[in-house]
C-alpha cells in the first residue's frame, strides 16, 4: 500500500480538490485519481474508476493541492543553518555578542546566523564582538545575508583588514557565506538531503537553489548520489556565466549525468543593490538619519545589459535581484532593452508606475511574503519616507503579474503554507494587519505556490504531471494560524511517494 517513501502510486482514492483544477471539476465531492507514468490520466466521483492494482493512496475525504515551489532557496546555506547558533530573537547587539561568546566552538569558529540589526538600541562594533567571542574566530550573518559580523580574530584568519563596525557588507559579507559554506562535499550533501526531506513534508516537490557558488558541479554530484527528493532549478552567478555559457549550460536542460530530469539548469542569477536590514537596498529617498545615503547599485546598468543580453544568447533566462524601488527600475529596464525572460526577485519597494511594466514586459515577480511581515518594522521605519509601495503583492496580481512566492531560506523558514499565511492575512503572532490592501486571496496565493506561478499554475487536470499534496485541512477556508499550521499527509512527486505516514 502506497504511503511509504519510495512507493509509486496509481490511484489516489477520496480527495476532495481544493486547487488550481478545481473549477474544472462537475462536483466539490470526493474524487478518485488514476495515476500512469507519471502523470494524471483520469479524475471521477469517488467508486467510478477501478484502482490498478493495490498502488493506492487513501485520501480519505482530505484536500488535494498541486506540488508546491519555493521559487527562491539558497539550498545549502539553509542546510547549513540548523548547525550554527540562531539569532533571530536577539534584540540588542550586546546580547548578540554575549551569545556567541558562550556558543560552542566547531572546527575552530563559531557561527551564528539570523540577527536583525536594523532596529536594535546599540550597532554592532568590533569592540563588543571581541570583548564577549575573545580569540576564537566569531561570524555573525545577517538574517538577509548581505552582511556578517566578525571579531577580530575572524578577520585575521578571512584576511580582511578589519573595520570598527566588524561588519564586512554586500560582496565581501557574500565571500564570507561562500566561506563558511565550503564544508567537506559529503557532510554538505547529507545537510542537503535532510533539508529535501524536510521540504518535502510541507508539500514541497521543486526549489529554484539560488546558492552564490557554481551550483553544476555540487548538483552533478548528489544527482549521481541518489538525490531524488525534489525538482530542483538551479542558478548561475555572473562570475561563472562565461563557463556556463562555454559548457554549453541552458535553462531547463538536465544536470549532466541525470536521467530522471528532476535536476535541471536554471537561471542567471545577478543582484543589482543591496537590501532593506543592511540599508543598502537602492531607493529614490535616502535612509533616516543618513543623509546622502540611497543604498547602492552594485551592478551599473551598462554591465546588467551585457550579462542579461550574453545570457539570453545562451539560452539563460535571467533572475534579477531588486529590492529598492531604483533597483526594480534599473531591472526592469534591462529587461525591456534586452528581451531577457525571467524574473526579478523580491520586488520589495517598486514605484506605483512600474507596478504594471512587470506584466507588460512578461517578467514574473519572484516575491517572498514572510520577509513583509519579518521587515514590517523596519520598513515602518527605515523605509517611512519613501514615496514607493513596499512589499505590493495585491498591486501586482492585480496588474496581472506573474507571482512565484518563495522563501529565500535562511532568510525565512522553507515553508510555503507560511508564504501563503502571510500573502493571504498579511499578520502572524496576533498583530493587526500590516498593510492589509496588499493581501492577495488564497487562490492566487496556492497558484504562486506551484512550479507556474500565479498566472500559469500546475493544475490538477488530466495530463498533468502527478506532483501532488494530500493536506488534513481546506487551505481555501483556513484561518492565518491554520495555513501555517497545515497538516501535510502525503506527497507525490511523479506518483512518488516523497513523504507519507
Amino acid at each position: 500500500m502506497p504511503g511509504v517513501i519510495g512507493d509509486q502510486a496509481a490511484f489516489v482514492r477520496a480527495v476532495r480538490v481544493a486547487g488550481p483544477g478545481r473549477e474544472l471539476l462537475p462536483t466539490p465531492e470526493p474524487v478518485d485519481v488514476v495515476l500512469a507514468d507519471g502523470r494524471i490520466v483520469d479524475i471521477a466521483p469517488t467508486g467510478n474508476l477501478r484502482p490498478r492494482g493495490d498502488a493506492v493512496v487513501e485520501g480519505d475525504g482530505a484536500w488535494l493541492v498541486p506540488g508546491l515551489w519555493d521559487h527562491h532557496v539558497h539550498v545549502l546555506q539553509w542546510a547549513l543553518a540548523a548547525e550554527r547558533v540562531p539569532l533571530g530573537e536577539v534584540a540588542t547587539a550586546h546580547d548578540a555578542a554575549v551569545i556567541m561568546g558562550l556558543a560552542p566552538v566547531v572546527e575552530g569558529r563559531r557561527v551564528g546566523s539570523g540577527f536583525r540589526d536594523g532596529l536594535w538600541p546599540d550597532v554592532p562594533s568590533l569592540e563588543i564582538l571581541d570583548a564577549a567571542t575573545g580569540e576564537v574566530p566569531t561570524y555573525l550573518i545577517n538574517a538577509d545575508v548581505h552582511s556578517v559580523w566578525l571579531n577580530s580574530a575572524a578577520f585575521r584568519r578571512e584576511g580582511f583588514a578589519p573595520v570598527a563596525s566588524g561588519l564586512l557588507k554586500e560582496e565581501d559579507a557574500f565571500e564570507i557565506s561562500r566561506r563558511l559554506n565550503a564544508v567537506d562535499p559529503a557532510h554538505a550533501d547529507a545537510a542537503v538531503a535532510r533539508m529535501a526531506r524536510a521540504a518535502a513534508s510541507r508539500g514541497v516537490v521543486g526549489i529554484v537553489d539560488l546558492d552564490m557558488t557554481w551550483n553544476d558541479e555540487p548538483w552533478q554530484r548528489r544527482v549521481a548520489g541518489g538525490f531524488d527528493t525534489l525538482r530542483v532549478s538551479y542558478g548561475t552567478y555572473p562570475q561563472h556565466l562565461d563557463r556556463a555559457i562555454a559548457e554549453g549550460l541552458r535553462t531547463g536542460d538536465p544536470v549532466r549525468g541525470s536521467s530522471h530530469g528532476l535536476v535541471r539548469v536554471g537561471p542567471l542569477k545577478a543582484i543589482t543593490d543591496g537590501s532593506l536590514g543592511t540599508r543598502t537596498a537602492a531607493c529614490g529617498h535616502h535612509y533616516p538619519g543618513e543623509p546622502g545615503n540611497t543604498g547602492l547599485l552594485t551592478i551599473g546598468p551598462d554591465e546588467l545589459l551585457d550579462m542579461m543580453t550574453r545570457a539570453t544568447a545562451a539560452g539563460l533566462d535571467c533572475a534579477i535581484h531588486a529590492i529598492g524601488d531604483v533597483a526594480n527600475a534599473h531591472a526592469l529596464d534591462a529587461y525591456a532593452r534586452t528581451g531577457a525572460t525571467g524574473t526579478i526577485e523580491h520586488a520589495q519597494l517598486v514605484n506605483h508606475t512600474d507596478i504594471p511594466r512587470f506584466a507588460r514586459l512578461g517578467v514574473a515577480a519572484s516575491v517572498q511574503p514572510e520577509h513583509a511581515l519579518d521587515d514590517r518594522d523596519m520598513t515602518d521605519t527605515i523605509w517611512a519616507e519613501q514615496s514607493a509601495q513596499p512589499y505590493p503583492l495585491r498591486a501586482l496580481a492585480d496588474s496581472g503579474v506573474n507571482l512565484r512566492f518563495g522563501s529565500d531560506a535562511p532568510v525565512a523558514p522553507l515553508d510555503p503554507w507560511a508564504a501563503m499565511a502571510s500573502a493571504v492575512y498579511r499578520t502572524r503572532d496576533g498583530r493587526d494587519a500590516w498593510q492589509p490592501h496588499q493581501r492577495v486571496d488564497i487562490d492566487t496565493a496556492i497558484a504562486a505556490s506551484t512550479a507556474g506561478g500565479s498566472t500559469a499554475p500546475a493544475e490538477i487536470a488530466p495530463g498533468a504531471v502527478a506532483d501532488l499534496v494530500i493536506v488534513g485541512a481546506d487551505p481555501r477556508t483556513a484561518d492565518e494560524r491554520g495555513l501555517r499550521a497545515m497538516p501535510v499527509l502525503t506527497t507525490l512527486l511523479a506518483g512518488r511517494v516523497t513523504h507519507g505516514a
